[in-house]
């Protein structure tokens, strides 16, 4: 009984990892309620706050100055072999990769492309809010700071906010914005909040952050989370615009419109799914469009009538001679030489000697008559 239990609950697994007929109805897209709106606004205030603490050199900088100072790395020394694999949760290559995979095969199983649009939508606000501020500001990194007690802005550097710590809160944070039920994204939410702490601390650790920098990743990465139901009609008009182009690339693939290389090339893409197979386009008979119909000769047949209805029609008139149909002889197959059937003559083809001497006499007799 208990093996029928354990089969069953295999067969429930698997069966979720088929794809469903047709896209779910129950998805919803969250909405900017006025819960997420709150959070929004605290959020950014935060954020600015923050940007102005260390901008005005307040307590916040002595702050990561004395824990640059204390050197996490030489106090616990036994676990920077660890820590320097969780870090990588952080970087944005590998785990784009990652959550891109997994929402891929979502994508594939609920025939939609929202998560992969989420993601790639979520990712490019990312790079433009983080990036620019990094940029903008130029601070430099605990390693290679110059002057103690200063707030290392504006010196070349790139390293506030953290990257890491934002990539962290978005790319796992996209997982339960994703997700389709309550208990799922409140499960997520909880893993991503701990991956992305824990990716912070480590930075902090390692010391390639200050503790400023991880605190304004965080929020970084948690604005954009926040503010991506504003971003939803715009992905939904993107799926929209990429199922029209593969329609239409579709139907100039059936309709021969499309060179061949770039038909086989296109193929594996527009046949996603394996709804959509290639069928040319046919017209009368079932010929493809565009197609030459081709004629075959009938024989003609060595008759009269034959020929007078397949001769052309001419136009006859009163000093004209009546149009003669043309007459063909009926064809015969040719044979050639080795395949004829050797006739053995009989007798000789030489005429008789009586009548060679016959026509030799009767040449040499004088013709009688005076």
């Amino acid at each position: 009984m208990r093996t029928d239990q354990i089969l069953t609950r295999l067969e429930r697994v698997f069966a979720r990892l088929d794809r469903e007929p047709e896209r779910p109805a129950h998805l919803q897209t969250p909405q900017m309620s006025r819960h997420r709106v709150v959070l929004l606004g605290s959020t950014l205030a935060f954020y600015l706050a923050i940007v102005v603490a260390v901008l005005t050199t307040s307590w916040l900088v002595r702050l990561d100055w004395q824990i640059m100072f204390f050197r996490p790395y030489e106090q616990w020394p036994q676990l920077h072999a660890f820590l320097d694999y969780l870090v990588v949760l952080g970087q944005r290559g590998p785990t784009a990769v990652m959550v891109a995979a997994w929402l891929g095969w979502r994508s594939w199983r609920q025939h939609t492309l929202r998560p992969l649009i989420t993601l790639g939508v979520a990712l490019l606000l990312l790079n433009i809010t983080v990036g620019s501020v990094k940029l903008g500001l130029g601070r430099l990194g605990p390693h290679y700071a110059t002057e103690i007690g200063s707030a290392e802005l504006f010196a070349g550097g790139d390293i506030f906010p953290s990257g890491h710590t934002a990539n962290a809160v978005v790319t796992w944070g996209i997982l339960a914005y994703l997700a389709s039920t309550g208990v799922t994204r409140r499960v997520l939410s909880v893993v991503s909040a701990v991956v992305s702490l824990s990716v912070g601390a480590t930075t902090v650790y390692l010391g390639t952050h200050w503790v400023s920098d991880v605190l304004l990743g965080w929020s970084a990465g948690l604005l954009i989370l926040l503010a991506l139901p504003w971003f939803e009609p715009l992905i939904a008009r993107t799926e929209t615009y990429v199922f029209d182009v593969r329609e239409l690339l579709r139907r100039r693939a059936e309709t021969g419109r499309m060179p061949a290389p770039v038909v086989a090339a296109l193929t594996p893409l527009l046949s996603a799914g394996g709804k959509w197979q290639l069928r040319p386009t046919t017209g009368i008979a079932g010929a493809p469009t565009g197609a030459t119909e081709e004629r075959v000769p009938q024989p003609l047949k060595g008759t009269v009538a034959a020929a007078a209805t397949t001769a052309p029609t001419t136009a006859v008139g009163p000093h004209s001679p009546a149009a003669r149909p043309a007459v063909h002889p009926a064809g015969r197959p040719h044979v050639i030489r080795s395949e004829r059937t050797p006739v053995t003559p009989v007798g000789s083809r030489r005429p008789a000697h009586t009548e060679r001497a016959a026509a030799r006499g009767a040449a040499a007799r004088p013709v009688a008559g005076g």
